[in-house]
């Protein structure tokens, strides 16, 4: 049966010279002399037609000649990393950013990382070998295609982190990797003093290009888009053209199984600014909308708050010196200065505000709930029995955005479970391994076709995800997750002192605003919250589910705003009172 099936094919075999051919169960040829399995493989038309019925209808012919690269040009990982940076910036624009944004800024920025760490448009190009290879004038005309400008720009020498071989230590044909410097990469030292690009520094480059232009997409909203798999991140190699070979080290670099986290992300942009030695950026007027009072607007419509409460939001950002100029506008050639994160600092100040007026210490907020339903019914002359209530009410807002809350966060939960992480694209470890990886992959691809045509089961198509910035609508559509309370009056809360209005609540707490090292001090929330108040720790959480951060980076911005509000001007400095020190730090007028 063997001698039918491999009729036509005579060439001896490479390990012990004998021709006596048999075809495995993954329809591959070996040697059955020494066992050694060969890439020749019998070619069917029809996978589906095969499992059921047997039968071959074609097999290949001719035999291929073993090369290191399977006809592959040569490519080195920051080729790799530009094809990255190009789809992630196409998509970007797909998803009505400036059309600058890919052409200008970020290929502006890329072409400054190239030359600043020497790796291309320089003229003493790093090299991790004695003998750099340069690249010809047709890799180099393959290398620039990020812009459609690209022709028009300067020629490009990109000889660097070369590895001399390419090949394995033992000398064999199998290619460690298909790039020619993937292993300068894995060299820590190199890591460290060259700034090798990596996966979440290109999500860090992208931030500072929006940043640039002054783009509604906070780093937030680009890790949502990234999670969605509206922005390539997690397979984008399948992107790679086919004449660059992608296996070994390379997929230890460009693959990817998790999305960085919110302060991974801001770490690498901090760093990628120092390193790209950027000017300083345009300034953060008042009509940007990465402004805190146009931001802090934005997630009140998310967390369904009134309207009345942005105009104490913007008091308090009044009082904390958080519109200048100065504060809000980062400029890396200043030593000190530092990249703020507009959409913590936005969620921050809104808590900040519910603090003052509710206290949210898990007593006062319900007293002057039931004080709101009072007045919103006629000064308690019959119960609330509707939503509609012209005065908000905390309790209300509570019952209503809690539950909503908690299906969203199932949602999240369930996306998570179904979310396809295996790539289309098949990954070769090491070449030596290609035969058994691609008889895995092919035997696991009849089985579910097999089991598709005998269940006649279809493929389920994921739904395509949503481009909205909101995680909740509120109002009376069919889908919202509940009323809208926008309308709702905050009048209560505020109570008539001569000219002056106050705060019904003339109590602040809050925790320990003494700055520590960083270095010799990590975080303390997880120490904090415990004795934290529920109402508080509750809201930390809704605002870290809408940015998708942790609950102790929110608390940390908040602990930011309360120094700039109260260790300024409210508490007084050492050396006053206890006295007056308790009364200067729980009296706050708005």
């Amino acid at each position: 049966m063997d001698e039918e099936l491999t009729e036509g094919y005579d060439e001896p075999c490479a390990q012990c010279g004998a021709v006596c051919w048999a075809l495995s169960d993954g329809l591959q040829f070996f040697c059955k002399n020494c066992h050694n399995v060969i890439e020749r493989t019998q070619a069917v038309v029809d996978v589906s037609t095969f499992i059921l019925n047997n039968k071959i209808s074609s097999i290949s012919s001719g035999s291929r000649k073993k090369t290191g690269r399977e006809g592959g040009r040569e490519w080195m990982i920051c080729e790799g990393f530009q094809i990255v940076l190009k789809h992630q910036a196409e998509a970007l624009v797909g998803l009505g950013v400036c059309p600058q944004f890919k052409t200008d800024v970020l290929w502006d920025f890329w072409k400054r990382y190239l030359q600043n760490t020497r790796q291309a448009y320089t003229r003493a190009p790093v090299s991790s070998s004695t003998n750099p290879v340069d690249l010809t004038s047709e890799s180099e005309a393959d290398f620039l295609f990020l812009s459609e400008q690209s022709d028009q720009s300067e020629p490009i020498s990109a000889s660097g982190y070369v590895s001399s071989t390419g090949h394995s230590s033992d000398g064999k044909s199998s290619v460690c990797s298909g790039s020619l410097d993937a292993e300068c990469y894995f060299r820590p030292k190199n890591r460290k003093s060259l700034h090798l690009m990596n996966m979440p520094r290109t999500l860090a480059l992208c931030h500072l290009a929006l940043l640039w232009l002054r783009e509604a997409i906070t780093l937030a909203d680009l890790l949502r888009l990234v999670s969605k798999r509206l922005v390539p991140y997690i397979t984008v190699y399948e992107e790679f053209p086919e004449e660059m070979k992608f296996f070994g080290r390379d997929a230890m670099i460009f693959r990817v199984e998790t999305i960085p986290s919110y302060r991974k992300v801001h770490r690498e942009a901090l760093q990628m600014a120092e390193v790209l030695q950027l000017p300083a950026f345009p300034s953060v007027t008042s009509d940007c909308l990465l402004h805190p009072a146009l931001l802090s607007l934005r997630y009140l419509m998310d967390a369904n708050l009134p309207d009345e409460l942005h105009l104490l939001v913007r008091k308090v950002i009044e009082k904390t010196a958080m519109e200048k100029d100065f504060f809000l506008t980062f400029n890396p050639s200043v030593r000190k200065s530092t990249l703020l994160c507009y959409d913590l600092q936005a969620a921050a100040l809104i808590i900040v505000t519910m603090k003052l007026l509710f206290r949210l210490d898990d007593h006062v907020e319900w007293k002057l709930s039931r004080k709101a339903n009072e007045k919103g019914n006629g000064q308690g002359k019959k119960k609330m029995t509707k939503q509609d209530s012209s005065m908000f009410s905390l309790r209300t807002w509570y019952m209503i955005v809690n539950p909503a809350l908690e299906r969203a966060r199932k949602r999240e939960e369930l996306f998570e479970a179904r979310r396809q992480w295996k790539p289309k694209k098949l990954i070769i470890p090491a070449m030596k391994h290609r035969t058994v990886v691609l008889k895995r992959r092919r035997v696991v691809e009849q089985l579910q076709s097999s089991f598709r045509t005998l269940s006649g089961s279809v493929p389920e198509q994921q739904q395509p995800s949503s481009t909205s910035n909101f995680q909740f609508l509120w109002g009376q559509e069919e889908d919202a997750d509940g009323p809208s309370l926008h309308h709702k009056r905050l009048s209560y809360v505020l109570e008539k002192r001569g000219k002056d209005k106050r705060l019904v609540n003339q109590k602040y707490w809050h925790t320990d605003l003494r700055r520590c090292r960083e270095r010799d001090c990590g975080d303390h929330f997880s120490e904090l919250e415990p004795s934290l108040p529920r109402m508080y720790v509750w809201l930390l959480g809704l605002f870290s589910f809408i940015l998708g951060v942790s609950e102790a980076q929110v608390h940390a911005d908040v602990v930011k705003v309360e120094r700039r509000l109260l260790l300024s001007k409210a508490v007084p400095k050492e050396g006053t009172s206890k006295r007056r020190r308790k009364r200067r730090r729980t009296s706050c007028m708005m």
